[in-house]
């Protein structure tokens, strides 16, 4: 982890929300957002040993969060053409 990155889960989530875009935000900033969030609860899940589990379930949350808007665009681009 890099200097100034969260080392603990209460840390990743305040990250979380203060990055969080607004409700209206093109789909794709919102897939780019639980992407980097699942990332994020990995790299902390090896820090903060004490709440690995719980880091975890919050990475596997934000993938399918992810997989879920992905789905979405893929339908979108199908109908368009």
């Amino acid at each position: 982890m890099r200097k100034g990155e969260p080392k603990t889960l209460r840390d990743a989530h305040e990250v979380v929300m203060d990055r969080r875009p607004p409700k209206d935000a093109n789909p794709s900033v919102w897939l780019a957002f639980r992407l980097g969030n699942a990332r994020l609860y990995k790299a902390v899940a090896d820090v903060d040993r004490g709440h690995h589990h719980e880091a975890l379930y919050w990475a596997g949350y934000e993938e399918r969060q992810a997989g879920e808007i992905s789905a979405e665009l893929q339908a979108e681009a199908k109908s368009a053409d």
